[in-house]
């Protein structure tokens, strides 16, 4: 199972082996363990220029993903599922304002862009597609932490 994990950012410390450790568990429980996935952390100020230049969305958000088995050459590589940026910034102030530890934050973001990657919506889809979304979620953090969300 390939993954790629970078921290690119110096704000906050976060436990990159619980993240990958995190993340190998979750692929194998969503029976994706030997699809490549890269995941990378990075600040507000990088996350804002990725969600412009690709979203045309200029402002920071949390978690994007993008998944390569979209668009017209979706399927030229079937055993990469794709990359997943989180914005460690964002998390924390998330973290705080929800009362969860940042680590719990980042890990549900990693939830979150996985479920994108795997074709979950919650933006653009119907309003049952994005509540099966949203309860997968919570399944999947249940599953990594042992304690539900509120």
């Amino acid at each position: 199972m390939p993954v790629s994990l970078e921290n690119r950012q110096k704000l906050f410390p976060v436990d990159v082996r619980r993240i990958r450790r995190s993340l190998k568990r979750l692929l194998k429980e969503l029976r994706c363990e030997e699809r490549d996935v890269c995941v990378l952390l990075v600040d507000d100020n990088k996350i804002r220029e990725i969600n412009n230049r690709y979203l045309n969305r200029d402002r920071p958000t949390n978690v994007i993903s993008f998944a390569m088995a979209e668009g017209e050459f979706g399927g030229i590589n079937p055993q990469i599922l794709g990359d997943i940026v989180i914005s460690v910034e964002t998390a924390s102030r998330d973290a705080l304002a929800s009362q969860l530890d940042l680590m719990d934050e980042i890990e549900f973001l990693l939830i979150h862009g996985l479920l994108h990657l795997l074709g979950y919506d919650h933006e653009e889809a119907a309003v049952e597609k994005a509540a099966e979304m949203k309860a997968r979620e919570r399944e999947l953090f249940f599953f990594l932490r042992r304690c539900p969300l509120d």
